[in-house]
């Protein structure tokens, strides 16, 4: 067998470097403190890799413990992500993104099926259960960090989140003038560990029990039709 060069060695190994690094998930995983509970750090993920025909969808309404569990009750949604998305900074995290200073807002990336709920319809739960008029305020949360944003994937997701506000817009449903910020999808970063499914497993919770829980009994109520059976 004939032995290789030390230029044909090292440029193999710069190769497999290369390679091993397309496989590793960009972004963080430490550990930290938060409230006397260990977790997982933030990572960032520039989008998740899905089977063929599934499509996602990002936005920002306010708390992202309302907003998870209620596209995570839709028929059609496969996995909704807690997060943060619209700032610039690398690898933020919830104490920083709650001093409202960061650019960030509480997000959620929600994968859908397109053939059993529509990107129009994933809009009308998005600006049914939340309040589209209140500029960086919604409920008792206050801060940029809580503004109403959609953050579009394409030239299709932003012709039709335009299209929606100007209905909105010109059926006089509010008496302010909408102030969602409609912006480009740039990077989604997964929220802590403790933050996922945060209504399911934290019921007793002063917060979910009496913010959360009743915005979600109120939103199975007005789209029991798009609610998931099993």
């Amino acid at each position: 067998m004939q032995r290789l060069s030390n230029q044909s060695l090292l440029l193999i190994a710069v190769v497999a470097a290369v390679f091993a690094g397309a496989y590793t998930l960009v972004g963080h995983n430490t550990t930290s403190i938060k409230n006397g509970a260990t977790h997982a750090g933030v990572v960032e993920i520039a989008e998740p890799t899905q089977p063929s025909g599934l499509q996602h969808a990002t936005f920002a309404m306010g708390c992202f413990w309302h907003s998870e569990e209620m596209f995570l009750e839709l028929k059609g949604v496969t996995d909704v992500i807690p997060g943060y998305c619209g700032g610039s900074e690398p690898s933020p995290d919830y104490e920083t993104v709650s001093s409202g200073t960061t650019g960030y807002a509480e997000s959620v990336n929600v994968t859908f099926d397109p053939t059993i709920i529509t990107y129009r319809q994933l809009l009308e739960v998005f600006f049914a259960e939340h309040d589209p008029t209140s500029l960086n305020r919604q409920g008792p949360d206050s801060g940029p960090q809580y503004r109403s944003a959609v953050f579009y994937r394409n030239a299709e997701q932003k012709k039709q989140i335009d299209e929606y506000i100007a209905t909105l817009t010109s059926s006089h449903k509010y008496s302010s003038p909408i102030v969602t910020q409609v912006a480009p999808f740039r990077k989604f970063y997964r929220a802590e560990e403790y933050h996922l499914r945060y209504f399911r497993n934290h019921p007793d919770h002063s917060y979910i029990r009496h913010v959360t829980l009743p915005e979600i009994l109120s939103f199975r109520n007005r789209f029991a039709n798009l609610l998931r059976k099993d």
